[in-house]
């Protein structure tokens, strides 16, 4: 090709490429719509709005194992663990770390999308009792699952989203009491 077919070729891209936004086209929505309508028994997810827990307290938490890589204690509030009707494990963490320092945040999980989402911190209010600040940036993110010393990763597998305990409040109570699902069997294999 010659460099003048290669400017007028440029050019009719270049052309092409102007007239394609203005040509009309199906709105997004009906775009984003059409898988849902391909399965009319399949309804969009819609997340139920979580209400905050009362505050942890000592004799509720329940202690899970996270990584030898880590030197932080971890656990979970036993009266706050959840399932919603949208199939959200909700449930409140804390974490006492190494250095002494103690982070409190109540969290939710979507097992069947490997999500996760923090609606809010603890703190220690005036009075020294703990209170919650809502995550005023809260959205659904990934579940780091390739990071050895996630909390989040543990509680994925072990605990609130396993075969057994996915959305059943019960199973996930009994992962908690046995130190979580499939564990004993790792530690032999180690």
């Amino acid at each position: 090709m010659r460099g003048k077919e290669k400017r007028g070729l440029l050019t009719a891209i270049v052309a092409l490429a102007l007239l394609v936004p203005s040509l009309p086209v199906p709105a997004q929505a009906d775009w984003r719509g059409f898988e849902r309508d391909f399965d009319a028994e399949e309804r969009p997810w819609q997340e139920i709005e979580a209400s905050l827990p009362a505050y942890p307290r000592p004799e509720n938490l329940v202690a899970f194992e996270v990584s030898a890589a880590t030197r932080h204690r971890h656990f979970l509030d036993a009266a706050a663990l959840s399932v919603g009707e949208d199939g959200v494990v909700r449930y409140t963490v804390v974490i006492r770390t190494a250095g002494g320092a103690e982070n409190v945040s109540f969290e939710g999980m979507r097992c069947d999308t490997g999500e996760r989402k923090l609606y809010a911190f603890g703190r220690v209010n005036a009075s020294g009792g703990g209170e919650w600040v809502r995550n005023r940036h809260a959205r659904w993110e990934p579940i780091p699952v390739r990071q050895a010393t996630s909390y989040q990763r543990e509680l994925f597998y072990h605990y609130l989203c396993t075969v057994e305990g996915k959305g059943d409040l019960n199973a996930i109570r009994r992962n908690l009491r046995q130190g979580g699902l499939y564990r004993d069997s790792e530690r032999d294999l180690r």
